[in-house]
């Protein structure tokens, strides 16, 4: 359940912030195109939710592929996700501060990210409880009552 909440918080905060830079570049140059935000929202929270690509690389016996394929799964989820709410579902506007939550970047972003991030989060987590436990170091030898070891030479 905390790798949930914890997957869910890091695909919100990655989100919400590759939003808002995507927000501020369509502010300052008038470029925008939310099928490349939230295809990156999606790419870089498959790349850090979960077990982080960073982690995988220093692991010797963990693949950096794993990583790279959540990233572009992430790609098209975010993609697909944005469809569903711009061009399926389409949903009615719901200002709060004069932003349109559906639309703006920040917290469509955010929610993409969360949903995204939950995700992964759990989809790692599962399995972790069967982690291989470190070998028992042998004990020593005990000696049998009645007899004794030479004495080592010097």
């Amino acid at each position: 359940m905390i790798r949930l909440v914890v997957g869910i918080l890091k695909g919100a905060v990655i989100g919400g912030a590759v939003g808002y830079g995507a927000y501020a570049l369509a502010t300052a140059t008038g470029f925008a195109n939310p099928w490349l935000t939230y295809g990156a929202i999606g790419a870089i929270v498959g790349l850090i939710a979960g077990r982080s690509i960073w982690s995988r690389i220093r692991d010797k016996n963990a693949t950096t592929w794993v990583a790279i394929l959540k990233a572009a799964f992430g790609f098209g989820i975010g993609c697909g996700l944005y469809a569903i709410i711009a061009k399926a579902w389409n949903p009615a506007a719901l200002f709060v501060s004069g932003f349109d939550i559906f639309t703006w970047p920040v917290t469509l972003g955010g929610a993409i990210g969360a949903v995204y991030g939950g995700f992964v989060e759990l989809d790692d987590a599962i399995g972790d409880d069967k982690k291989p436990q470190p070998a028992k170091q042998a004990a020593p030898a005990k000696q049998l009552p009645g007899k004794q070891r030479p004495p080592a030479k010097s």
